[in-house]
């Protein structure tokens, strides 16, 4: 039984349905999506992302920012998104909202263990405004321990979404120029390390690729980024031991040029079997 997982930055899911994200949908192998950046009202969410989805979402208290959805296929009587929550424990501030989203699936790969999925829009944080990265430590913290607390129930856990950190230096091109950058401050990797070099977590994308540069998964609108791939590896699916081993195939949807982004991410699809 193969169960295949996407998660994808839609960077506004209205203007991602405009410039053509039902294409991908309609071809993407996906049984389960999540969404990072929805900027939508819960209530057009399944509108947005139209028919054969059942989806939910956890909207941002502060208008047009944030967002963070699930979307599985009506079409699978095996998947059905159970035991929806929204939001981390204890983080109440309308910045903190918008920006994590679970849901349980009752043992989508038929080895007796339920799956939970996470949906994660981390913090982007800004080092010349210290109360965003206030903001972002104060979120990564809460969620280390809500995985620590998902992983002693035994299930199987993915968190899945736009983390707005470059773990390692083969995650970002230009690693040298942003050693003092949000997103790849020594601070913010300890989290990562915390759980993958520390802990036994597995980042399946890294794993299946090996040690090569990317495949990144954010260009800048800016210049020439995009068309020479220097991007960024910032949508991660972070898993338990047991599920990462499950993992087949990892792979970018990237468009094939950059008039033909629906995003300046691109979704990150994983096979697990």
């Amino acid at each position: 039984m193969t169960f295949t997982l996407a998660t994808v930055n839609v960077n506004g899911l209205r203007a991602a349905a405009r410039k053509g994200m039902a294409d991908w949908l309609a071809e993407t192998a996906a049984d389960v999506i999540t969404f990072q950046e929805v900027r939508a009202p819960e209530e057009l969410l399944a509108d947005l992302v139209g028919e054969g989805w059942t989806i939910v979402g956890e909207a941002s208290e502060l208008k047009g920012r944030n967002g963070v959805a699930i979307a599985a296929r009506t079409s699978l009587e095996r998947i059905d998104l159970e035991g929806v929550r929204r939001g981390l424990p204890g983080l109440t501030e309308p910045t903190h909202t918008g920006r994590w989203l679970e849901a349980d699936l009752e043992d989508p790969l038929g080895d007796g263990t339920d799956l939970t999925v996470i949906s994660c829009y981390m913090h982007s944080g800004n080092t010349e405004k210290p109360q965003t990265m206030t903001d972002k430590y104060a979120f990564l913290d809460v969620a280390m321990e809500r995985l620590a607390a998902l992983r002693a129930d035994g299930r199987h856990v993915v968190l899945t979404g736009d983390l707005n950190i470059a773990h390692a230096n083969n995650d970002i091109k230009n690693w040298k120029g942003n050693l003092k950058s949000a997103g790849f401050l020594p601070e913010e990797r300890a989290y990562l390390d915390r759980l993958l070099v520390e802990g036994d977590w597995v980042d399946v994308q890294r794993r299946l690729a090996g040690d090569v540069p990317g495949p990144y998964t954010w260009w800048s609108q800016r210049g020439k980024a995009f068309d020479n791939d220097s991007g960024w590896r910032i949508d991660y699916q972070l898993t338990t031991p047991a599920l990462g081993e499950k993992a087949t195939s990892a792979q970018v949807d990237r468009a094939p040029s950059y008039d033909t982004r629906w995003s300046d991410h691109a979704p990150l699809v994983v096979a697990y079997s």
